[in-house]
Order: C-alpha cells, then sequence, then structure tokens
C-alpha cells in the first residue's frame, strides 16, 4: 500500500525538493520531478534523490519526433529512474520507438504514456480540434498505448475504473487526486485517494495536500491511513 504513493515535488530548485525529501521517508512514498525542477537542476536532483534512497518518477512527457524521444528515453534510462512517461499522442511509432530504446539499456524503467491531461475537460479538448469527450479520448489513446507496449498510463481516477477492465496488466498512475479537505487548485477531473484506489488505480500522485502541509510527514501518513481504510473496506 505505501509505494501507492508518489509525491509530486514541484519546486523551483533542487535546494527546496531536497529539504522536502529530507522529511519523507522512502519507504513509505515515491517522488515525481516533473520539467519546472528537471529544467532547473538537471540531472543532478535525480541522482541526489536517489542516493537518498527514493525511487524517481521522471515525470518530461517526452513529445517529439520517434528518434529524438528514443534518444531522451535512453538518456532517463542511464539515470536509473524508476519510471518515466511520454504522450500517447505522439503516436504508436513515437512510443515503439522509446520502448525499442529502453530495452537496449541495462536498466529498463517503467515506461507510461499520458492520455489525457487532468487539467483538461471536454471544452479544453474541442479548443484543440479534438470532439471527443476526454473519457472517450482517454480509452482511445490507452488502447494504443497498450498495443505500443507501454507498461502503463497516466490518467484521471475517473476513467480508471474502464481502463482498469479494458487493459488488466497495465499500471494506471492518477495525478489529479486531492483529499477531502483539500482544494482542487488547477485540476478539474479529480478524485480522492479512497475514490482512486476503488477505481482501479495503482499509483497515486500527490503534490501540495503533503508539499505544502506544515508537517509532510504528517500529511503522508493520514493519506496512507485512508488509503489503508479504503483497503479494509473493500476486501
Amino acid at each position: 500500500m505505501t509505494a501507492q504513493i508518489i509525491v509530486a515535488l514541484d519546486y523551483a530548485n533542487a535546494t527546496q525538493a531536497i529539504h522536502l525529501a529530507q522529511r519523507l521517508d522512502p519507504s513509505r512514498c515515491r517522488l515525481k520531478v516533473g520539467k519546472e525542477l528537471f529544467t532547473a537542476s538537471g540531472p543532478a536532483v535525480v541522482e541526489r534523490l536517489q542516493t537518498m534512497g527514493f525511487a524517481v518518477f521522471l515525470d518530461l512527457k517526452f513529445h517529439d519526433i520517434p528518434q529524438t524521444v528514443a534518444r531522451a528515453s535512453r538518456a532517463a534510462a542511464r539515470l536509473g529512474v524508476w519510471m518515466m512517461n511520454l504522450h500517447a499522442s505522439g503516436g504508436s511509432r513515437m512510443m515503439v520507438a522509446a520502448r525499442e530504446a529502453i530495452d537496449q539499456e541495462s536498466h529498463h524503467p517503467l515506461l507510461i504514456a499520458v492520455t489525457v491531461l487532468t487539467s483538461m475537460d471536454e471544452e479544453s479538448l474541442r479548443e484543440i480540434g479534438i470532439f471527443a469527450s476526454p473519457p472517450t479520448q482517454v480509452n482511445r489513446l490507452a488502447a494504443l498505448a497498450a498495443h505500443s507496449g507501454m507498461d502503463g498510463v497516466v490518467c484521471s481516477a475517473q476513467e480508471a475504473t474502464v481502463l482498469r477492465q479494458a487493459h488488466p496488466q497495465m499500471l494506471l498512475v492518477t495525478p489529479g487526486i486531492r483529499p477531502a479537505h483539500s482544494a482542487a487548485d488547477d485540476q478539474r477531473r479529480i478524485l480522492t485517494p479512497t475514490q482512486a484506489l476503488r477505481a482501479g488505480s495503482d499509483h497515486l500522485v500527490i503534490g501540495r495536500p503533503i508539499t505544502a502541509a506544515c508537517d509532510p510527514a504528517a500529511a503522508l501518513a493520514d493519506i496512507l491511513a485512508e488509503m489503508d481504510r479504503a483497503a479494509v473496506g473493500s476486501g
């Protein structure tokens, strides 16, 4: 149960990220390094977090021509990260190229595909010329990701139930998780940790409810306790 929380280190620099990590237990969570932190601090912050015992999810959402994504994926694998991602909307050729590049390395991170960002709703999709509902688009991209050899997908917990039934072997990584007492911030398709677990999510990405708490370790413990109660209730 404890491995299911990925704490999002959405910080502007390594100093802030390391300070937060020092307040958490690597046996109770994993960490996500995203675009802002990686752009500011580079591979060094990933390496530092790993020396502290944390498994790192490198959340850079690669989306480019297949050769470029393949090379970037190879570089991420050589960093030793636990998990990395790309955009399923880049297409099957791009995803297959990334898969093949990683498979040639000695270390094989989990490779997952982003379906529809949790900040996007039906209106947001229409703005970019996609006239399907978010669940329909998620299902379409998840099927493409499965066909392209991805280990899992990033999706809203609101789509997790359907995806779990359609792709039982795939990992479901769910951002936009907010405990019941937390603000939604800029996420739109959100659920609580209990709802996400019951929907079939494997890993829950949680940021501000933990990182902005006065006591991040206590906030993490509260969420883990909620997840434990959900597991007992569904057993």
